[in-house]
Protein backbone atom coordinates (compact mmCIF):
# COMPACT_ATOMS: atom_id res chain seq x y z
CA UNK A 1 0.00 0.00 0.00
CA UNK A 2 2.74 2.60 0.84
CA UNK A 3 4.21 1.67 -2.54
CA UNK A 4 1.40 2.62 -4.32
CA UNK A 5 0.41 5.50 -2.24
CA UNK A 6 4.31 6.84 -3.28
CA UNK A 7 3.44 6.28 -7.07
CA UNK A 8 0.33 7.74 -7.01
CA UNK A 9 1.86 11.23 -5.25
CA UNK A 10 4.20 10.94 -7.90
CA UNK A 11 1.95 10.96 -10.72
CA UNK A 12 -0.07 13.54 -9.27
CA UNK A 13 2.92 15.67 -8.97
CA UNK A 14 3.67 14.96 -13.04
CA UNK A 15 0.68 15.96 -13.57
CA UNK A 16 0.83 19.05 -11.94
CA UNK A 17 3.99 20.60 -13.55
CA UNK A 18 2.67 19.57 -16.90
CA UNK A 19 -0.51 22.27 -16.00
CA UNK A 20 0.89 24.70 -18.01
CA UNK A 21 2.01 23.41 -21.53
CA UNK A 22 3.08 25.85 -23.70
CA UNK A 23 3.03 25.93 -27.71
CA UNK A 24 5.02 23.13 -28.54
CA UNK A 25 2.71 22.56 -31.66
CA UNK A 26 4.52 25.55 -33.54
CA UNK A 27 7.37 24.20 -33.57
CA UNK A 28 5.99 22.24 -36.94
CA UNK A 29 7.14 24.80 -38.82
CA UNK A 30 10.92 24.31 -37.77
CA UNK A 31 10.57 20.62 -39.08
CA UNK A 32 9.28 22.74 -42.35
CA UNK A 33 12.43 24.98 -42.75
CA UNK A 34 15.15 22.31 -41.39
CA UNK A 35 14.37 19.49 -43.43
CA UNK A 36 13.70 22.00 -46.49
CA UNK A 37 17.37 23.00 -45.78
CA UNK A 38 19.01 19.75 -45.17
CA UNK A 39 16.98 17.17 -47.35
CA UNK A 40 19.18 14.22 -47.08
CA UNK A 41 17.59 11.37 -48.01
CA UNK A 42 17.84 10.18 -44.19
CA UNK A 43 16.51 12.56 -43.00
CA UNK A 44 13.23 12.32 -45.34
CA UNK A 45 12.61 8.88 -44.62
CA UNK A 46 12.68 9.95 -40.75
CA UNK A 47 10.83 12.18 -41.05
CA UNK A 48 7.97 10.09 -43.19
CA UNK A 49 8.37 7.58 -40.80
CA UNK A 50 7.66 10.19 -37.96
CA UNK A 51 4.98 11.83 -40.30
CA UNK A 52 3.18 8.42 -40.42
CA UNK A 53 3.01 7.94 -36.70
CA UNK A 54 1.68 11.32 -35.79
CA UNK A 55 -0.79 11.38 -38.66
CA UNK A 56 -4.38 11.75 -37.38
CA UNK A 57 -7.76 12.45 -38.93
CA UNK A 58 -10.68 14.13 -37.08
CA UNK A 59 -13.37 15.12 -40.09
CA UNK A 60 -11.87 18.42 -41.27
CA UNK A 61 -12.37 19.13 -45.11
CA UNK A 62 -8.68 17.99 -46.00
CA UNK A 63 -8.83 14.59 -44.54
CA UNK A 64 -10.68 13.91 -47.72
CA UNK A 65 -7.47 13.07 -49.60
CA UNK A 66 -7.01 16.72 -50.95
CA UNK A 67 -3.21 17.16 -51.40
CA UNK A 68 -2.15 20.29 -50.53
CA UNK A 69 -0.23 23.13 -52.91
CA UNK A 70 0.68 25.67 -51.02
CA UNK A 71 1.68 27.27 -54.75
CA UNK A 72 -2.24 27.95 -55.14
CA UNK A 73 -3.91 26.75 -52.04
CA UNK A 74 -4.37 29.22 -49.20
CA UNK A 75 -5.75 27.27 -45.97
CA UNK A 76 -5.74 27.45 -42.21
CA UNK A 77 -3.68 25.36 -39.25
CA UNK A 78 -5.14 25.56 -36.07
CA UNK A 79 -1.50 24.72 -33.44
CA UNK A 80 -2.54 23.33 -30.08
CA UNK A 81 -0.60 22.78 -26.96
CA UNK A 82 -1.77 20.81 -24.67
CA UNK A 83 -1.56 19.91 -20.86
CA UNK A 84 -0.70 16.14 -21.71
CA UNK A 85 2.33 14.09 -21.26
CA UNK A 86 3.79 10.86 -22.76
CA UNK A 87 2.36 8.78 -20.05
CA UNK A 88 -1.34 9.75 -21.09
CA UNK A 89 -0.26 9.05 -24.49
CA UNK A 90 -2.01 12.38 -25.83
CA UNK A 91 -5.00 11.40 -24.03
CA UNK A 92 -8.43 13.55 -24.65
CA UNK A 93 -9.63 14.24 -21.85
CA UNK A 94 -6.60 17.38 -20.94
CA UNK A 95 -6.96 21.02 -21.58
CA UNK A 96 -5.43 23.27 -24.28
CA UNK A 97 -3.07 25.61 -22.46
CA UNK A 98 -2.16 27.17 -26.24
CA UNK A 99 -4.09 28.22 -29.49
CA UNK A 100 -2.65 29.75 -32.25
CA UNK A 101 -4.57 30.14 -35.76
CA UNK A 102 -2.48 30.59 -38.53
CA UNK A 103 -3.96 31.91 -42.25
CA UNK A 104 -1.87 31.34 -45.26
CA UNK A 105 -2.45 33.00 -48.29
CA UNK A 106 -0.79 31.95 -51.64
CA UNK A 107 -0.68 35.06 -53.55
CA UNK A 108 0.45 37.31 -51.42
CA UNK A 109 3.38 35.06 -49.62
CA UNK A 110 1.94 36.03 -46.32
CA UNK A 111 0.47 34.38 -42.79
CA UNK A 112 -1.67 35.82 -40.54
CA UNK A 113 -1.66 34.61 -36.97
CA UNK A 114 -3.75 35.02 -34.04
CA UNK A 115 -3.43 33.76 -30.31
CA UNK A 116 -6.40 33.16 -28.75
CA UNK A 117 -6.58 33.43 -24.70
CA UNK A 118 -6.94 30.04 -23.15
CA UNK A 119 -9.93 31.42 -20.92
CA UNK A 120 -11.38 33.17 -23.28
CA UNK A 121 -15.47 32.69 -22.85
CA UNK A 122 -16.78 30.93 -26.20
CA UNK A 123 -19.22 28.57 -27.03
CA UNK A 124 -18.26 25.15 -27.13
CA UNK A 125 -20.36 23.03 -29.87
CA UNK A 126 -20.03 19.61 -28.62
CA UNK A 127 -21.23 20.70 -25.48
CA UNK A 128 -23.86 23.62 -26.39
CA UNK A 129 -22.97 25.21 -24.03
CA UNK A 130 -20.83 28.83 -23.24
CA UNK A 131 -17.19 28.13 -21.45
CA UNK A 132 -13.70 28.43 -21.24
CA UNK A 133 -11.90 27.32 -25.04
CA UNK A 134 -9.47 25.89 -22.92
CA UNK A 135 -12.17 23.39 -21.78
CA UNK A 136 -12.76 21.96 -25.39
CA UNK A 137 -10.21 19.69 -25.58
CA UNK A 138 -11.34 18.10 -22.37
CA UNK A 139 -14.67 17.83 -23.15
CA UNK A 140 -14.00 16.73 -26.99
CA UNK A 141 -10.78 16.63 -27.82
CA UNK A 142 -9.22 17.81 -30.82
CA UNK A 143 -12.71 17.79 -32.89
CA UNK A 144 -14.46 19.83 -30.46
CA UNK A 145 -11.42 22.09 -30.22
CA UNK A 146 -11.39 22.79 -34.21
CA UNK A 147 -15.28 23.26 -34.08
CA UNK A 148 -15.08 25.98 -31.51
CA UNK A 149 -12.79 28.18 -33.23
CA UNK A 150 -14.35 27.69 -36.54
CA UNK A 151 -17.48 28.62 -34.62
CA UNK A 152 -15.40 31.89 -33.30
CA UNK A 153 -14.44 33.22 -36.12
CA UNK A 154 -17.01 31.67 -38.71
CA UNK A 155 -14.06 29.93 -41.26
CA UNK A 156 -13.13 26.08 -41.60
CA UNK A 157 -10.13 25.28 -40.23
CA UNK A 158 -8.08 23.01 -43.04
CA UNK A 159 -5.18 21.64 -40.86
CA UNK A 160 -4.01 21.36 -37.07
CA UNK A 161 -0.91 20.52 -35.46
CA UNK A 162 -1.34 18.98 -31.71
CA UNK A 163 2.38 19.00 -29.81
CA UNK A 164 3.27 18.90 -25.79
CA UNK A 165 5.96 21.04 -24.12
CA UNK A 166 8.52 17.98 -24.23
CA UNK A 167 9.10 18.67 -28.12
CA UNK A 168 9.66 21.80 -27.11
CA UNK A 169 12.56 22.28 -24.59
CA UNK A 170 14.24 19.33 -26.56
CA UNK A 171 14.14 21.15 -30.11
CA UNK A 172 15.37 24.61 -28.53
CA UNK A 173 18.41 22.11 -26.84
CA UNK A 174 18.81 20.62 -30.15
CA UNK A 175 19.23 23.65 -31.77
CA UNK A 176 21.53 24.96 -29.26
CA UNK A 177 19.07 27.61 -27.67
CA UNK A 178 17.90 30.44 -29.57
CA UNK A 179 18.11 34.44 -28.89
CA UNK A 180 14.88 36.39 -28.01
CA UNK A 181 14.15 39.59 -25.78
CA UNK A 182 12.72 39.16 -22.53
CA UNK A 183 10.21 41.90 -21.64
CA UNK A 184 10.84 42.43 -17.70
CA UNK A 185 12.91 40.08 -14.95
CA UNK A 186 11.60 36.51 -14.76
CA UNK A 187 11.67 34.47 -11.86
CA UNK A 188 9.68 31.50 -13.20
CA UNK A 189 9.39 27.43 -12.10
CA UNK A 190 11.02 24.86 -14.11
CA UNK A 191 9.78 21.87 -15.72
CA UNK A 192 10.20 19.96 -12.46
CA UNK A 193 8.08 23.04 -10.57
CA UNK A 194 10.94 23.81 -8.81
CA UNK A 195 10.18 27.32 -7.76
CA UNK A 196 12.09 30.05 -9.06
CA UNK A 197 14.66 27.86 -10.56
CA UNK A 198 14.69 29.95 -13.76
CA UNK A 199 15.70 33.61 -13.29
CA UNK A 200 15.74 35.78 -16.66
CA UNK A 201 16.95 39.34 -16.63
CA UNK A 202 15.47 41.85 -18.62
CA UNK A 203 16.98 42.26 -22.58
CA UNK A 204 18.19 40.43 -25.55
CA UNK A 205 19.35 36.98 -24.20
CA UNK A 206 20.45 33.44 -25.24
CA UNK A 207 17.80 30.69 -23.88
CA UNK A 208 18.09 26.89 -23.48
CA UNK A 209 14.87 25.13 -24.01
CA UNK A 210 13.63 25.81 -20.06
CA UNK A 211 14.07 29.04 -20.31
CA UNK A 212 12.31 29.40 -23.29
CA UNK A 213 9.65 27.62 -21.74
CA UNK A 214 9.43 29.73 -18.91
CA UNK A 215 9.41 32.86 -20.96
CA UNK A 216 6.78 31.73 -22.91
CA UNK A 217 4.47 30.44 -20.81
CA UNK A 218 4.93 33.17 -18.28
CA UNK A 219 2.38 35.41 -17.14
CA UNK A 220 2.84 37.40 -14.04
CA UNK A 221 3.39 40.58 -14.98
CA UNK A 222 1.29 40.60 -17.85
CA UNK A 223 -1.63 38.29 -19.27
CA UNK A 224 -2.37 36.05 -22.01
CA UNK A 225 -2.34 37.84 -25.04
CA UNK A 226 0.85 39.44 -24.02
CA UNK A 227 2.04 35.89 -23.51
CA UNK A 228 0.61 35.24 -26.83
CA UNK A 229 2.67 37.38 -28.27
CA UNK A 230 5.61 36.11 -26.71
CA UNK A 231 5.01 32.82 -27.94
CA UNK A 232 4.85 33.92 -31.67
CA UNK A 233 8.08 35.74 -31.01
CA UNK A 234 9.74 32.62 -29.58
CA UNK A 235 8.69 31.00 -32.98
CA UNK A 236 9.97 33.14 -35.25
CA UNK A 237 13.48 32.93 -32.98
CA UNK A 238 13.55 29.51 -33.36
CA UNK A 239 13.04 29.61 -37.28
CA UNK A 240 15.79 31.84 -37.41
CA UNK A 241 18.01 29.58 -35.62
CA UNK A 242 16.54 26.53 -37.74
CA UNK A 243 17.40 28.43 -40.85
CA UNK A 244 21.68 28.99 -40.62
CA UNK A 245 23.77 27.22 -42.25
CA UNK A 246 25.24 25.93 -38.56
CA UNK A 247 21.94 24.04 -37.71
CA UNK A 248 22.23 21.97 -40.55
CA UNK A 249 23.85 18.95 -37.87
CA UNK A 250 20.69 18.97 -35.41
CA UNK A 251 18.36 18.63 -37.89
CA UNK A 252 18.23 14.44 -36.96
CA UNK A 253 17.81 15.71 -33.36
CA UNK A 254 14.70 18.12 -34.10
CA UNK A 255 12.89 15.29 -35.44
CA UNK A 256 13.68 13.00 -32.74
CA UNK A 257 13.04 15.78 -30.32
CA UNK A 258 9.34 15.78 -31.92
CA UNK A 259 9.12 12.16 -32.13
CA UNK A 260 5.55 11.09 -30.38
CA UNK A 261 4.57 14.08 -29.29
CA UNK A 262 2.48 15.37 -32.14
CA UNK A 263 -0.26 14.69 -33.98
CA UNK A 264 -1.57 16.45 -37.21
CA UNK A 265 -3.96 15.93 -40.40
CA UNK A 266 -0.83 17.03 -42.40
CA UNK A 267 -0.26 13.96 -44.67
CA UNK A 268 3.95 13.10 -45.57
CA UNK A 269 3.11 14.65 -49.01
CA UNK A 270 1.33 17.57 -47.63
CA UNK A 271 4.96 18.03 -45.52
CA UNK A 272 6.74 17.80 -48.46
CA UNK A 273 5.00 19.88 -50.61
CA UNK A 274 5.10 22.25 -47.85
CA UNK A 275 8.75 21.88 -47.44
CA UNK A 276 9.41 22.83 -51.35
CA UNK A 277 7.67 25.76 -50.79
CA UNK A 278 9.14 26.99 -47.67
CA UNK A 279 13.17 26.12 -49.19
CA UNK A 280 12.71 27.58 -52.62
CA UNK A 281 13.42 31.30 -51.21
CA UNK A 282 9.85 32.71 -51.25
CA UNK A 283 9.89 35.90 -48.72
CA UNK A 284 6.80 35.03 -46.40
CA UNK A 285 5.34 38.23 -44.72
CA UNK A 286 4.01 37.43 -41.05
CA UNK A 287 1.28 39.48 -39.26
CA UNK A 288 0.16 39.12 -35.34
CA UNK A 289 -3.91 39.96 -34.84
CA UNK A 290 -4.86 40.80 -31.92
CA UNK A 291 -8.21 39.48 -29.92
CA UNK A 292 -9.21 42.33 -27.34
CA UNK A 293 -11.26 41.54 -24.54
CA UNK A 294 -11.92 42.41 -20.86
CA UNK A 295 -10.58 40.68 -17.46
CA UNK A 296 -14.05 38.86 -15.91
CA UNK A 297 -13.32 37.80 -12.21
CA UNK A 298 -16.78 37.37 -10.66
CA UNK A 299 -16.25 34.39 -9.25
CA UNK A 300 -14.26 32.10 -11.95
CA UNK A 301 -11.94 33.98 -14.42
CA UNK A 302 -13.00 34.28 -17.81
CA UNK A 303 -11.96 36.54 -20.49
CA UNK A 304 -14.35 38.23 -22.75
CA UNK A 305 -13.85 39.03 -26.10
CA UNK A 306 -15.12 41.87 -27.71
CA UNK A 307 -17.45 41.33 -29.65
CA UNK A 308 -15.94 43.89 -32.52
CA UNK A 309 -12.20 42.53 -32.38
CA UNK A 310 -13.63 39.14 -32.81
CA UNK A 311 -15.51 40.88 -35.87
CA UNK A 312 -12.37 42.47 -37.54
CA UNK A 313 -9.93 39.34 -37.23
CA UNK A 314 -12.85 37.21 -38.57
CA UNK A 315 -12.94 39.65 -41.58
CA UNK A 316 -9.30 40.17 -41.76
CA UNK A 317 -8.40 36.02 -41.79
CA UNK A 318 -11.48 35.64 -44.22
CA UNK A 319 -9.64 38.27 -46.46
CA UNK A 320 -6.67 36.87 -46.20
CA UNK A 321 -7.89 33.51 -47.59
CA UNK A 322 -10.02 34.88 -50.37
CA UNK A 323 -8.33 37.76 -51.56
CA UNK A 324 -5.01 38.59 -53.41
CA UNK A 325 -4.50 41.51 -51.42
CA UNK A 326 -5.84 41.24 -47.63
CA UNK A 327 -7.06 44.55 -46.76
CA UNK A 328 -5.59 46.66 -43.24
CA UNK A 329 -6.51 44.73 -39.83
CA UNK A 330 -5.56 45.34 -36.36
CA UNK A 331 -2.83 44.06 -35.36
CA UNK A 332 1.38 44.02 -35.59
CA UNK A 333 3.11 43.80 -37.90
CA UNK A 334 6.34 41.32 -37.70
CA UNK A 335 10.04 40.60 -39.26
CA UNK A 336 9.37 39.18 -42.52
CA UNK A 337 10.34 35.67 -42.69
Amino acid sequence: MAHERKLHRKKMKKRKRRRRIVFGCLLLFLVLVASGLGYASFLMHKMKTAMNEAYEEIGTKKDAGDHLDPNKDSFTVLFIGIDDSKTRNFQSDTRSDALILAAFNAETKSVKMVSIPRDSYVYIPCEDDYDKITHAHAYGGTKCTIESVEHLFGISIDYYVKMNFYAFIDVVDALGGIDVEVPYDIREKDAEDHRNAIVLKKGYQHLNGEEALALARTRKKDNDIERGKRQQQILQAILRKASHAGSIPKYDDVIEAIGSNMKTNFTFDDMKALIYYVSSGNSIQTESLVLKGTDDNEGVYYYRLDEQSVEQVSDALRAQLQASAAPASPGEQDDHQ
